[in-house]
């Protein structure tokens, strides 16, 4: 094909022995001078690629070598040439979180799957939220909330009882974890260019921590969320296993 491609590998020796395999069929090549990557592991070593490389603006190809692997593909090294070759793009931009602590401190991360806020103690956590400055919970008593997308929505959202969303549509799901009040509220969908606000109330007594996928900030008092305007990544998926069908199917599995 003549494309530089890296191959990057979680430290599991399934995954090492597999980016040995193929090394030798593409050649070594550093992401630094790549023109496309290959991700060897699960969901979360995919998240890992993503955070780590996303700046440099390639496209990723995942072979599932994990115990999760909605955002990769199987694994199948004898054919690899050829499914690079015919590979599918669907572009995911991710979350920009800002969290403030209690200490003054300003903590920026991206998300690619969720931004969850989490009580830290056995206390509930007592947030208010807004949308676009305007206030729409005063009191939200819960264990926490989440702020999903699409490509997020069937990971821990979906385990939260959140809505799945189709991969393409411009709308997020905030989504509330064991909610004690109001009891009926059940979470919102969102325009994907919405700036979500989420204020800690007793924050002292009731510390809660915020989650851009794994980068965890403790003793948050408030936390900013939007989509990156700048952002964007590229996974590529085989023709039978495009990100959006799975989506799709998901929503009808039992």
């Amino acid at each position: 094909m003549g494309r530089r491609i890296a191959i990057l590998a979680s430290p599991t020796p399934e995954a090492q022995a597999a980016k040995l395999v193929l090394e030798t069929e593409l050649g070594l090549c550093p992401p630094a001078e790549a023109e496309l990557l290959v991700a060897l592991g699960g969901d979360g070593f995919m998240l890992q690629t993503l955070h780590r490389h996303g700046a440099l603006g390639l496209p990723v190809y995942g072979m599932k070598l994990g115990t999760v692997g909605f955002l990769m593909n199987q694994y199948r090294p004898e054919t690899i040439q050829e499914r690079l070759a015919v590979a599918r793009p669907s572009v995911l931009r991710p979350l920009e979180m800002r969290a403030v602590t209690e200490g003054g401190a300003s903590v920026e991360s991206l998300a690619y799957n969720e931004v969850a806020l989490l009580r830290q103690t056995r206390q509930a956590a007592h947030l208010r939220i807004s949308v676009n400055g305007q206030r729409k919970l005063d009191e939200l008593v819960c264990d926490g909330v989440l702020l999903a997308t699409p490509a997020g929505s069937t990971a821990y959202n979906y385990s939260a009882h959140g809505p799945i969303l189709p991969l393409g549509t411009d709308v997020v799901a905030l989504t509330p974890i064991a909610a004690f009040r109001p009891r009926r509220w059940r979470g919102a969908i969102l325009r994907a260019d919405a700036e979500i606000g989420i204020e800690v109330l007793d924050a002292l007594k009731r510390p809660v921590s915020a989650t851009a996928d794994s980068h965890e900030v403790r003793q948050v008092v408030e936390v900013s969320i939007r989509q990156s305007r700048e952002r964007t990544v590229t996974l590529l998926f085989d023709p039978e296993h495009e990100l959006a069908e799975r989506i799709l199917d998901e929503q009808f599995e039992g």
